[in-house]
This record gives structure tokens, sequence and C-alpha cells, in this order.
């Protein structure tokens, strides 16, 4: 009678054991939802320490909407780059002409970014730069985006072509410019075509709050911030931040 009296007890015991352990994993759960919200939240405004980090700027984002460049300014950015986008518009009310114009007049170092397109001649990237670049040695140095690959190219380019169309836009642009350029490296560009090993140019590297890496040597500019959400415009800017 005394050992079937624990067959009760011990399905008592496993049933609170399952209950106590459905609170806790309930628990962790809601704290990592609570933590996810907490650090989504805080990365709306987030930047890096501006006595580890003094010089900050911003990539703003392309496309037509209005930026205020006065109150980009207010929040902390010294200096600012732009997307030099081709297509409809890009030399419209709102393009690239007219924020050139309203982010030098608010006070900021002005800097231009072209990303690199691997399915296009350099050529014709280079021409776009000119045309719309002026040569100004006041202007930042020049940068080139490479994030986008090669795999939706029609007809297809190799990745030697790639590489050969980019040290042609490399030197085009620096020829225009006068100033070295900076590339504008993503990781899956990297881990592709190994730019940061075989191109002897800085790097702007980019990683949400974490020191990014992925390079394998140091970089001058780093995005800490992809989306940083500011008073300057309805859409979020890339914040960036100088190596000291």
């Amino acid at each position: 009678m005394a050992k079937a009296g624990k067959a009760p007890m011990r399905r008592t015991t496993r049933r609170a054991s399952r209950r106590w352990m459905g609170r806790v994993t309930a628990l962790v759960v809601l704290f990592g939802l609570v933590f996810a919200a907490w650090l989504w939240w805080d990365m709306r405004e987030w930047r890096p320490d501006a006595t580890l980090y003094p010089e900050q700027g911003a990539l703003v984002p392309p496309g037509g909407g209005p930026v205020r460049f006065e109150t980009l300014k207010a929040v902390g950015a010294q200096f600012v780059y732009l997307p030099l986008l081709a297509g409809p518009g890009a030399d419209g009310p709102g393009g690239f002409a007219d924020r050139f114009t309203l982010a030098r007049a608010a006070g900021l170092q002005v800097g231009v970014m072209l990303p690199f397109d691997p399915c296009a001649r350099a050529d014709a990237q280079s021409g776009m730069f000119a045309q719309m670049v002026p040569r100004d040695p006041d202007l930042l140095p020049p940068a080139i985006g490479l994030a986008r690959l090669a795999e939706s190219c029609d007809p297809k380019v190799s990745d030697a072509a790639v590489e050969s169309e980019l040290m042609t836009l490399i030197n085009q642009i620096e020829m225009h410019s006068g100033k070295p350029v900076i590339l504008k490296l993503e990781p899956a560009f990297q881990e592709r075509h190994d730019s940061a090993g075989t191109l002897g140019r800085d790097l702007w590297l980019a990683r949400d709050r974490a020191r990014p890496d992925y390079a394998g040597r140091p970089w001058l500019l780093w995005s800490a911030n992809s989306a940083r959400f500011t008073e300057a415009s309805e859409e979020p800017v890339e914040w960036v931040v100088v190596q000291k």
C-alpha cells in the first residue's frame, strides 16, 4: 500500500515542476521581448559617445524626401554624405542638386557617395558623377558604395569584370575629384571580392552599435546606426562617425 501511494505524489510533483518550468520559460520570453523592444527604441536615436568619436555625421536617405540640414547639424552632424543616384528625379526638385546646395548652406561639410552598379560600365557611372559633382577642393573625399553583387546582371558579368570596372571607376572618380576615394564596403561584397585586401583605399564599414571588423584592417568611417531617427527628416538617416 505504501508503494502504491507514491505514484500520485510523483505525478503531482511532475505537474508542479512542469508549471514551474512553464512560468520560467514565459518569464524568459517576456524578458527577451522587453529587451528587444528597449533595444529597438534605444537604437532609434542612439549614436556613439562623442568623446570617443568627436567627428560625427550622416548619410541621408536616397530619394526626394525633404531633409532639414540645419536640424541635422543641430542634432550633432558635422558632415553629411549625399547619395548620387541615377534615374528620374535625380536632379529635379528635392533631388541631389537641391540637397547639395541646402547642405552647404547649413554649414555642413559635404561629400558624395556613388553606389557602384556592377552591371553598368564604369564610364557611364563616372560620367554621371562628373556631370553632377563639381570639382571643389572643399568637398569631402568621394565615397563609392560597394553593396550590390552581380547576380542579377543581364547579361551575366564575371567577378573579374566587376573588379576591373570598379578599378576603372575609382581611377575616373579620383581624377575628377582630385582626392582618393573612400570605399563604403558591405560585408557581402567584401566576402565576394576581398576589396579591402586588394584595393588600398580608406574604408567605410557598417555595423549597428558594434565596431565592425569584417574588412580585416582598420577603417576610417563607421556607420554605427543604420537607421537613426531625427527631426531632420521623416526617413531615418545612417549615422556615421570618424575613426580618430
